[in-house]
């Protein structure tokens, strides 16, 4: 089970993330600006952020298998559409639809291994689940650049189109049908209830915040340092600034670390700690050098995707009802964070360039490690 969950996890990712090294040669090909090609990225995460709201509860009603199977065969059907725009409408439309298809998985998943495997084992495999998600945004990103660096950018997305339609067949084939699942007729109105209820309780919504913020800031900073990248005095190709992706390896190694390290601190306190670490990684990214930029992602990276964890985890433990709705509805506060963060770090990049941008995270960075502090402290008094 947690294998399959952990193949598609790095299908989908690879599939999501696939055109973020490509934007500086998407800028060129559309005469487009940083911000608006940014939005061909960005209206994925956006779409994939919105769908959640709707698979939480569909899957709560309907079965998470099913669900999760017709998302997956949507999201091949629209990759093979990308291999085949002419114009950037075009691009943003499908990838609109790719990114809506994206969201069964992530909505989905985590439940689904709630309902099937004891505690302890839901721990180890959300952090593998998480592990194979950035390995995939590793491998979509890297594999991309350097399509697109023989050929051209749509090239990308065929190796992305063949690992989808194998992950739909295999997907049918190797995950087993949901043994603890107990279907709940669907309600729009429960829905809306239950969406209601879990952002009424406030360590939940103090958790889908730092999710949230945390993203809005960590995926449009790999977003701004590729054009500064593909800008004097480095002009690296899409190809080598598909290789700063790599830096996702020490994030595979957090989210492996997050169960160990959650018997040791609790969850808020493994949170700050992520978000610490992020914020040195920030600083040191503003070392002239590639290496400097390499080494300070590579921190930043291990730190984003321990707190990542815990946050999942958190969720999933401390929703009392609907649990694949609050999982879901973190993933929408993390969405929608990422898809919107270049509206803020883009000022920060026309006043001073990637300088400015390392000050803007830093300032966010503080604000989601205040929020993990309090969050300690609430989740104390609750005894």
């Amino acid at each position: 089970m947690t294998w399959i969950l952990s193949f598609a996890a790095v299908v989908v990712f690879a599939n999501l993330h696939a055109l973020q090294p490509l934007l500086p040669e998407l800028s060129r090909s559309f005469a487009l600006s940083a911000l608006q090609t940014s939005w061909s990225y960005a209206i994925g995460t956006l779409a994939l952020g919105v769908s959640l709201l709707f698979y939480g509860a569909l899957s709560d009603a309907f079965g998470r298998r099913q669900l999760l199977g017709l998302t997956l065969l949507g999201m091949a059907a629209a990759t093979v559409a990308i291999t085949q725009v002419e114009t950037y409408p075009q691009l943003l439309f499908w990838r609109a639809v790719q990114g809506f298809f994206l969201g069964g998985l992530p909505a989905i998943a985590i439940a689904y291994m709630g309902e099937e495997l004891s505690k302890p084992a839901l721990l180890a495999a959300v952090g593998y689940y998480i592990s194979a998600s950035s390995l995939g945004g590793i491998s979509g990103r890297v594999l991309a650049g350097f399509c697109a660096e023989v050929g051209h950018w749509q090239w990308a997305f065929w190796p992305m189109t063949i690992l989808s339609l194998l992950l739909v067949v295999m997907f049918w084939r190797y995950l087993p049908p949901s043994q603890h699942f107990v279907a709940k007729p669907f309600s729009l109105r429960q829905a809306l209830a239950d969406n209601g209820f879990h952002l009424r309780q406030p360590v939940l919504l103090l958790c889908f915040l730092i999710g949230g913020f945390n993203f809005f800031v960590y995926l449009n900073q790999y977003t701004y340092i590729s054009f500064a990248l593909s800008q004097a005095p480095y002009y690296l190709s899409s190809g080598y600034i598909g290789l700063l992706f790599l830096t996702y390896l020490t994030g595979t190694l957090g989210s492996a670390m997050s169960g160990r390290i959650s018997k040791k601190l609790t969850a808020p306190e493994g949170m700050a700690l992520g978000i610490a670490i992020m914020m040195l990684g920030t600083v040191v990214t503003l070392i002239p050098q590639i290496w400097g930029i390499v080494l300070g992602f590579f921190i930043s990276a291990f730190g984003f995707f321990l707190t990542h964890s815990l946050a999942t985890g958190f969720v999933n433990q401390h929703a009392t009802r609907a649990k694949a709705s609050a999982s879901a509805l973190y993933l929408v506060f993390y969405y929608v964070g990422a898809s919107s963060g270049g509206l803020y770090l883009h000022p920060f990049w026309q006043a001073a360039g990637w300088s400015g941008v390392v000050v803007a995270s830093l300032l966010m960075y503080g604000v989601t490690l205040a929020m993990s502090w309090y969050l300690r402290r609430r989740t104390r008094d609750m005894g």
